[in-house]
């Protein structure tokens, strides 16, 4: 697997993602994603576990992705505690194979800021989407305050050595440039915050 020296930050970051899965800030918005999550549901970036409160546990099946070894670790032992129906892969979504149409939701919740190229990971979205599914985006990017996205450019360099991901990415570029169909949009915390209800597209 590569991006060794990535996955041992997160593998460190665990404890402190679990701590946070209480955020209350954070919390209204994942619920008000995952609550339109059914079926079969690929959570990508998986973390800890903080979106788990949020399924209805007796509609969905979860496979949770994330290629830390701890991040697994804490969202069994949350999916555990909740009786959420889940199973897991550890794998990089860089080298995840998967077969075409086989979600019914594919769940990205703050995920998107540390792949190499978001782009490629959204249409990989759309291909392993069911043709009438749902791709939900929860993610954090570019304001479109001026003075904080301008705070954004600078000090990204030190976010991403720090954290591993990056906090100046224009998510509705990346989103327009995917092969998606955004049926609804809607920003948050001067427009840093965003949520995206998604379709995939056959081409």
């Amino acid at each position: 697997m590569k991006n060794e020296k990535l996955i041992e930050k997160y593998d460190k970051q665990a404890k402190m993602y679990e701590n946070n899965r209480a955020n209350q800030k954070l919390a209204r918005w994942r619920n008000k994603i995952i609550k339109s999550t059914y079926g079969k549901v690929l959570e990508v970036g998986i973390g800890a576990g903080a979106n788990f409160p949020y399924y209805d546990r007796d509609n969905v099946e979860v496979t949770g992705v994330d290629f830390s070894s701890e991040m697994i670790k804490s969202a069994k032992r949350t999916a555990a505690q909740l009786q959420v129906k889940a199973e897991f892969i550890q794998a990089d979504i860089d080298e995840l194979v998967l077969e075409d149409n086989s979600f019914d939701c594919i769940v990205s919740t703050l995920s998107l800021c540390s792949y190499p190229d978001p782009i490629v990971t959204l249409n990989k979205f759309n291909h392993w989407c069911r043709k009438d599914g749902i791709i939900l985006l929860m993610e954090h990017g570019l304001s479109s305050n001026s003075f904080l996205s301008f705070g954004q450019k600078m000090i990204d360099p030190l976010h991403k050595k720090i954290s591993g991901c990056h906090c100046n990415r224009n998510i509705n570029e990346i989103v327009r440039n995917s092969n998606l169909q955004v049926d609804h949009i809607e920003r948050y915390w001067s427009d840093i915050i965003y949520l995206i209800w998604a379709k995939p597209v056959r081409l």
